[in-house]
């Protein structure tokens, strides 16, 4: 299967949102992002879900076939804590560095194995996805 290249602007687009977010003051990273959440988890979480894909980009690129461990969607309740206790400016640094970072792997990464890895899971590739969906939530949160 092809991947359409458009991943690329569309990452690289929602890291420029990922910048220009990280660029808030301390008093608008606490702002409420729904019940428990904050803008600056919402940055933590993005950074920690990136993180997650460069580990699978890692794995699959070791192994030269998919490579993606299992990771169960109560890692976001169980990390909830820890990633309230990471100082908002912290956070908000994070964020932009893996974003960065994830971004230039994905536009490097061999292709064979990233059409594997889109074959499998299109939202590690079109981070843009996940990504926007929280940048999104933030932004109405800071509208009111």
């Amino acid at each position: 299967m092809a991947i359409d290249k458009s991943y690329i602007e569309q990452n690289r687009a929602s890291t420029e949102r990922i910048r220009g977010m990280a660029k808030l003051s301390d008093k608008e990273l606490q702002h409420r992002v729904g019940e428990h959440w904050t803008v600056a988890i919402t940055l933590a979480h993005l950074a920690f879900w990136d993180r997650r894909v460069m580990y699978v980009l890692d794995a699959t690129e070791r192994d030269g076939k998919l490579s993606a461990p299992g990771i169960d969607i109560a890692v976001n309740d169980i990390s909830l804590p820890l990633w309230a206790v990471i100082p908002p400016r912290e956070a908000a640094r994070l964020v932009v560095e893996t974003a960065e970072k994830l971004d230039r792997r994905l536009e490097e990464y061999p292709l064979k194995l990233l059409e594997e890895i889109y074959t499998f899971n299109k939202r590690f590739v079109i981070r843009a996805l996940h990504r926007n969906e929280h940048l999104d939530e933030a932004d109405a949160a800071l509208k009111g």
